[in-house]
This record gives C-alpha cells, structure tokens and sequence, in this order.
C-alpha cells in the first residue's frame, strides 16, 4: 500500500517521530560530538515543528468542513485480544491542533535557548538526547488516538523528568529532588493506570472517538443503574473520572501531590521551561481537557449539577491556586516564586474543568504554556548573568565568598545566582531579558486588554462569575480562590521583578552582571562606558550564546502579547470584531458545541481591578523605592519572621510527609520487610532449608563412599588382588608348566576314575 505521509491522516506520526528518531541518533551514535548532537536535535524539533504547522494549516483550512465530526488520523494494530483487536493510531480533532500550534514551537525554542544556556556543560550531547525524549513523549500524548498510547507517552515524560531534573546527579540534592519528582508523581499514576484499567474493561475500548464522541456510551457509563460502579456505589464514569484527575494532580503538581515541582528547579532552567511550558505539567491538564466529556458525563453543570470528578476538580483546583500562591509571595529564589506561579496558575485551568469552563481552561493552557516558558528562560538569563558577574567580579578584585552547597534538600537554602535579594539594577545589565520578562510577568499577572494572561484568566474568572450568579456554591468557591490568587499573582509576580531588575545592584555579583557583548547594543552610553572600563573581553562565541538565549524570549514575549487576541469576546467593544476564532474553533472537538457565556462587565471589570491591584501594591513596596542592600523585604516585615519562615519551609508539608510518611515507610521497610520478613523469615526459612540440604547431602555422600564407592570399588579391587597373586604362577619355565599339566592332568585322571568305580 502506498502512503501519502504529507496526507492529514498520515503527517501526524511523522510529527512524533522526528524527536523520537533524534534520541535514538544521538544516544546511539553522537554522544561524543556535541556540534553533531546539536544539529540531530534541532533537525528533529525543527522538522516536526514545520510538519505541525503543515498540519495545523490543513486542519484550519478543514475547520468550515465541520472539523470535529470527522476528523484526521490513522490506526495500526497493535494487539490481540480474544476476538478483538487493540489498535493504536493517531488522532486530529481541533483541540489537537491548538496543542500542535504551541508544544513544537515552545520546545524548538527551549532547544535553541539550550544551545546557549548549556554550552559549556561537559554532558551537552546527553542533555540534547533527554530533551528530545521528552519532546517525542509530549506530541505522542498530544498526537494519541487512545488513552492507552496517551499514557505511554504520559510514563516517558515521567522517566525524562527524572533524567533531567536530576541531570546535575553529581549534587546530591539534584539526585533526591528527580528521585522526588519521579517517586511522586508515580503515587498518582498508579491510580490512573487503574482508572485507564477500569474503563477498558466496562467500555472495551480505550479510543478517544468511539467513547467521547459517543452519546450512548457516554450515558452507559453514567448511569449507576446501568453501570454500576464497584465503589460507593457510584458510576464507571465518575470512579474512572476520579482516577484520571488523581493522575492530573500527580503530574500536574496540585495539592497534595505538589511537592515535586519547586524541588524540580535543581535541574537546569531550559528543563524547568519545559516541564512548566511545553510538557509534563501541562499534559496533566490537557489529559483533563480532553476527557472531560467523560468526566463531566451525567452531569448538568449548566443547571449547577455537577459530576464527582467536576466538583473534586473545583475544590483541588480552586485550593490550589490560592495556596500556591501563598507560597510564591515568600519565596527569595527566581525559579522557585514561578514554580509556584506554575502550580498556582494550573490549579486555575482544573478549577476552571470543575465548574465547566472547557473552552478557558484550554485557552489558558495555551496562553500559560508561551509567558511560563518566556518567564523560566528570562531566568535562566538572570541566573546565567549573575554567575558571570560573581566570577568577572571576582577576577577584578572583589571578595569572594564561597557558598556552600546544601548537603541534600535544604528547602529555605537559595543558591547564590538565583537569589533576588542578592540581584537589582539588572535592567541595565541584560535590559532585553527585563522587557521581555516584564512582558511575561504582566502577562502572568493579567495585566488589561494587551497581554494574552489577561484574556484567558478573564474567561475562567468570567465562568465562575456565572455560576455564583446562578447560585452553584462550588462556583462561588472557585471564584473566591481564584480572585485572591490573581490578586496574590500580579502582587508577587511584581515583587520579583523589581527586586530583580529595577534600583542599584545590591551586590558586586549583580554589579559585574551580563551575558555578553549582546547587552551593549541595548544600554544607554553611560552604562556601556562602565563596560570598557570594566575591561570585559567578549568572544564571538559568548556573543552567540547570549543571542542563543535572547532571541527565543523576543519571540515568546510576542506570543505572551498576542496569543490571547484569539479568544476576545466577540462582543467586547472594539476587540470583539476579531469575532472569536477559538470558542467555534475548539467547540467542535466535543459532541456539544460549549455555549459562549454573554459578555458582563462585572468580572472584566474585577478581573481590571485584581490584575492592577495587585501590580501597583507590588508597585508602591518594590518599585516606587527599590530595595537597597541592607533593607529588609517589606513583605518579611509586615508578616512577621515565623510567617516568613513558615513561607520559605512551605508551611512544613514537606517535613510532615517526611515525618509521617517517608520515615514510616523507611522503618517499615528497615524493620519490618528488611529484618523481620526478609532477613528473619524468608532468609530463616531458606537458610534452614538449605542447612537440612546440606545435612542430607553429606548423608549421601557418605552413602556413596561406604556403600556404593565401597561395593563398586571393592570388586574390581579383589579383582586385581586376585589376578595379582594368579600372575605369579606365570615364572616362564617351561618344566614347571609341564609339572602343573602332569598334575592337571593326574587331577582329571582321577576324578574319571572316582566316577567309574
């Protein structure tokens, strides 16, 4: 059969297999030549990223054909089971597409970025081969037809993370914060496999097409008298539904299980930028998106009916936005405040799914995906900046004190680079990081009208205001949660660039601040004057690197603008004439097209409100009179040092799994599997068993040797000793024979004789 493979149907397998296809090459032949890993790497990205958008063109010009009732893509077999065949294949419906617009081109740009960030690094080829992994693993989830190929590519993003979080495994705390990461997330993941288990077995199939977008099945599996579940006698669908949002809160860092990702930040940064942006964490939430008509099935969350996986999604999503957002206000380093942010604002996406606001939810992860990674790679430049200024500072005279490094995980211990106490005045330093990462932070905190964050966090805001209005409790929660989080996100989202761009640098590390002869073209005179004076020496290569790191985020920092100009309301005043492409667009990936709520002024006007607020209190304490560098952080001050402290430890969840959980887990293992059951029991049995074999087996031997070695030696023996003394009558004499024939024969003689008489 021959395959058009730039067919719709076909170009999808080769969008996950070019990444794929670069791990293998790498891995298996370049590892010793990073130039040629770097060139296998980004071929592999850049191709799928060109194949996507090929893709995404064909699914638009598609889209008047009714796009989501038929749909591109293809099956293979995989398996057989009974008399039914498991198949495999891929799938483009309209939510495909939109992921196809952002995934591929977030990692190409992580990739380019990783080419600066990482250029010195002694593993650079082993880091491309993780990366391209971990890109395969996304668009195979992104790409899967199939719940089960979903969760594939689900478990191999759970396996990079380890890989790379841990990347620098010579630190001991990069080791325990990827064993951390891997070890949580997997609590979660076994559940899901459970639900994906469960539902197989009651819908015979696991194929997003044949249950989704099937009325009847759907009604089947909702229907306790139908389909009753084996739990508290609920439904198929609301067991399978709970499992599957147990998988999200594990990958998806929700509370409880959210304790993996700030400790993720001891990987490097373009890691970071792709477990918050790309991948992992958002393939938790785009796993809910795309099975909420399962989850929400039997309910009727237009009338405030709600489904057990829906209200389970509001009440962690909506607590979780908030308390992760506590968090974020009391953190010093860069990385961790948007780990939190991260956290926070997907806690928004699943409460957003809880009260039925579909198409936001998905328009927020998109939106989040493209000013989280701009967010995470802009640090990365700081970070990068400070470690340059730290050792040119050093090389110019400066006092250097060395930082220790944590023996293990330390949780309020701040690396010295990441650091925004120890930063300031780095506008001046790296001034297009600073817009670019002010672009990303307004963005993150909704700022009105021109940043995308503001339009897709308006919309969920927007379904929650509904909802309240209507009387739905779980909405009113899930309002209040969110209303103080954006508050709380435009108010620490402000405290961190301030302290870290805005004032006079408040160390000699910050001072000596850049990343190369890239920054001169965009400061001012007096500035690049101190420069000369500085005496820096820049290489072409440092040159390359810094605009290896800055150009993605230019490139972002347009997205983080533009990508929510999709989603305006078509009757919002002037905007709305843009006529909302995303709500018809996505509508058709679900059996009902999603109802677009009618424009209210009120939530555009808190969320205006909430998103300013919190800006201008960040504003009035960290911008209108930056921090010096004996100043104590306001926010320390008005809380109070056991607030703080209770902050920086993360309220002590952590040491209370440790405490309750990680140290009973390792006694039961010590003592109890270890020494009582393995050593005492199991090693007692066989070491008694394999005593008595011993015993048994001296016993035969000694059988053997008396018995058996006795007879079978002792005959032949006899044997010999009798031939021995038998030899002796043979002397070679020939009268002495003739004697013994005389006598033989006088012998025989007589015996005739005897007879006869």
């Amino acid at each position: 059969m021959t395959i058009n493979w730039f067919d719709a149907d076909y170009l999808p397998w080769l969008i996950l297999f070019f990444p794929l296809l670069s791990f293998a090459i790498i891995m298996l032949f370049t590892t010793s030549n990073r130039t040629v890993s770097h060139v296998v790497a980004l071929a592999g990205i850049g191709i799928s990223w060109v194949l996507s958008m090929i893709e995404f063109v064909k699914v638009v010009w598609a889209s008047d054909a009714h796009l989501g009732e038929e749909v591109f893509g293809s099956t293979i077999d995989w398996m057989t089971l009974g008399t039914t065949t498991f198949r495999m294949g891929v799938l483009v419906d309209p939510l495909t597409a939109y992921m196809l617009l952002m995934v591929p081109l977030t990692c190409l740009l992580i990739f380019i970025y990783s080419l600066g960030y990482m250029r010195d690094d002694p593993h650079n080829s082993r880091f491309f081969a993780y990366i391209s992994l971990f890109a395969g693993a996304m668009l195979t989830l992104v790409l899967a037809d199939n719940l089960l190929m979903l969760f594939v590519g689900w478990e191999v993003m759970g396996l990079c993370s380890y890989l790379l979080i841990g990347f620098w495994f010579h630190k001991k705390s990069a080791m325990q914060a990827g064993v951390k990461a891997f070890m949580t997330t997997r609590v979660a993941d076994v559940l899901m496999l459970v639900g994906i288990g469960y539902l197989f077995i009651e819908a015979g199939t696991l194929n997003f097409r044949d249950i989704l977008y099937n009325e009847e099945i759907l009604h089947t599996l909702s229907d306790p008298a139908i389909s009753p579940g084996v739990l508290f006698g609920g439904s198929v669908a609301a067991i399978v539904g709970i499992l599957l949002v147990i998988g999200t809160i594990g990958k998806s860092s929700q509370f409880p299980l959210h304790v993996w990702l700030p400790d993720a930040m001891e990987g490097p940064t373009p890691v970071s930028a792709m477990i918050h942006a790309a991948t992992m964490v958002s393939a938790g939430v785009y796993m809910l998106v795309r099975m909420f008509p399962l989850l929400s099935a039997g309910a009727n969350f237009h009338h405030g009916e709600f489904s057990a996986p829906m209200i389970l999604m509001g009440l962690v999503g909506g607590f979780t936005a908030l308390f992760a957002g506590v968090l974020a206000v009391g953190q010093n380093d860069i990385k961790r405040i948007l780990a939190y942010s991260t956290i926070s604002q997907l806690g928004f996406m699943v409460a957003a799914l809880g009260i039925g606001a579909w198409v936001a939810a998905a328009f927020h992860l998109i939106n989040h995906a493209f000013f989280k990674a701009l967010l995470f790679m802009a640090s990365g430049v700081v970070i990068h900046s400070m470690e340059h200024g730290e050792h040119h500072a050093h090389e110019l005279g400066v006092p250097h004190h060395p930082h220790p490094e944590p023996d293990g995980l330390v949780m309020d211990y701040v690396a010295p680079a990441n650091d925004v106490r120890r930063m300031g005045g780095l506008l001046h330093r790296i001034p297009l990081t600073a817009i670019t990462m002010g672009i990303g932070g307004l963005s993150l905190a909704g700022f009105p009208l021109i940043t995308a964050g503001f339009w897709s966090k308006d919309e969920i805001i927007a379904d929650a205001w509904h909802g309240t209005g209507a009387g739905y409790p779980l909405a009113l929660f899930v309002l209040i949660m969110l209303a103080l989080a954006a508050l709380l996100t435009a108010f620490y989202t402000a405290r961190m660039w301030f302290m870290t761009f805005a004032g006079a640098p408040r160390t000699a590390s910050a001072a000596h601040a850049g990343i190369g002869t890239f920054r001169n073209r965009w400061v001012n005179s007096r500035w690049a004057e101190a420069l000369r004076l500085e005496g820096v020496e820049v290489t072409r290569q440092d040159a390359t690197s810094a605009a290896q790191m800055e150009i993605p985020l230019v490139i972002l920092a347009f997205f983080a603008i533009f990508a929510g100009f999709i989603g305006v309301h078509t009757d919002f005043p002037l905007l709305g004439a843009l006529d909302n492409p995303l709500h018809e667009f996505l509508g058709g990936t679900l059996l009902e097209h999603p109802t677009a709520l009618d424009l209210d002024g009120l939530p555009v006007l808190l969320s205006v409100v909430i998103a300013l607020g919190g800006l201008g209190l960040g504003w009035w304490l960290y911008g209108r009179r930056p921090l010096a560098e004996s100043d104590l952080d306001p926010t320390e001050q008005a809380l109070g040092a056991g607030v703080w402290r209770a902050l920086q430890n993360r309220f002590y969840i952590d040491l209370l799994y440790r405490r309750y959980l990680l140290r009973p887990a390792e006694w039961f293992a010590t003592t109890v599997v270890i020494q009582a059951i393995d050593k005492e029991t199991i090693d007692g049995v066989l070491e008694t068993i394999a005593e008595s074999f011993i015993w048994l087996g001296e016993a035969l031997k000694r059988f053997n040797t008396v018995v058996i070695d006795g007879v079978g030696d002792g005959i032949p023996r006899a044997i010999g000793d009798f031939a021995g003394w038998f030899r002796q009558i043979q002397t070679g004499r020939i009268q002495q024979y003739l004697l013994f024939v005389t006598l033989g024969l006088l012998a025989i003689g007589t015996l005739f004789l005897l007879q006869v008489l």
